[in-house]
């Protein structure tokens, strides 16, 4: 009788002698802090999550995740076929070594005018505008290339900590070059931010749009060679290296979201290849 039961209960859980388990989402490539995975999910998905935030998956059954440069240790895949069947697959994330200088020195406090209150915030809700936009964009999927060659002069993730006080990570990859020097798109996307004028902070900004809630933001342009809503293809010039708002010199800031997920865009493009 036990045993009948055990059989029975086996059975009902399609986890019977010869049956095979679920499908889940295959990934390529290894789950690690501010990198990116694409998927491909099981024939008849109607719904993907990761860690509880909804993910596209096109027809073909395709997908991107990526992970934050605080992502925790362990995320979740999670989802259901057309039929109910669930989908469930734990992923272990890989730890950096992120550059950490210590500072013998007080952080020093930032201090906000109200003038510098007036100009920020609609910066700060163009920017949210944009990244809330969706479009039809396909370079996701693409392999990504360097948007200038060049001596990488800033990485991404790296931080000063200020007498055990954390200062802000460096949200980007920074690349040095000269003023005007030519800056081209590192994948097919639409542009969703081609500011009308310098940025505080920014200078003159330039974010486009990769599909998938992937997006790149390029900083301290002297030139803008684009316009908002304009489609644009890998290696396609968008702009030109410059100081423009709070840069030091003239260089390159290359930073990228998917999301809410700050990543590391050398993943993406891999090694700096020699000029």
């Amino acid at each position: 009788m036990k045993g009948w039961i055990a059989a029975a209960a086996l059975a009902m859980t399609g986890m019977a002698a010869g049956a095979s388990p679920p499908a889940q989402p295959m990934l390529t490539g290894q789950p690690v802090q501010g990198g990116t995975l694409l998927g491909t999910a099981p024939k008849g998905t109607a719904e993907l999550r990761f860690d509880g935030q909804p993910v596209p998956v096109d027809a073909d059954g395709r997908f991107l995740i990526a992970f934050d440069r605080d992502a925790q240790p362990q995320a979740r895949l999670t989802g259901r076929l057309a039929d109910g069947t669930p989908l469930d697959r734990s992923l272990t994330v890989a730890p950096r070594d992120w550059r950490i200088e210590q500072v013998n020195a007080p952080l020093r406090p930032t201090k906000s005018t109200e003038a510098f209150l007036a100009l920020r915030k609609p910066e700060l809700e163009q920017i949210a505008a944009a990244r809330n936009v969706v479009t039809d964009a396909q370079g996701w999927r693409q392999r990504f290339i360097w948007p200038r060659t060049g001596r990488i002069s800033g990485l991404f993730g790296s931080q000063r900590i200020y007498q055990g006080q954390p200062g802000a990570y460096h949200g980007g990859v920074d690349v040095a070059g000269a003023p005007g020097d030519p800056v081209v798109a590192p994948a097919d996307g639409v542009v969703i931010l081609a500011a009308a004028h310098p940025f505080t902070l920014e200078g003159n900004l330039l974010m486009i749009d990769h599909g998938h809630g992937l997006n790149s933001a390029f900083l301290h342009l002297s030139r803008i060679d684009v316009i908002q809503g304009q489609h644009v293809i890998q290696g396609q010039r968008i702009g030109t290296i410059g100081a423009t708002g709070r840069a030091t010199g003239p260089h390159l800031h290359w930073g990228m979201k998917w999301n809410d997920a700050r990543i590391d865009p050398l993943l993406l493009a891999g090694p700096m290849p020699a000029n």
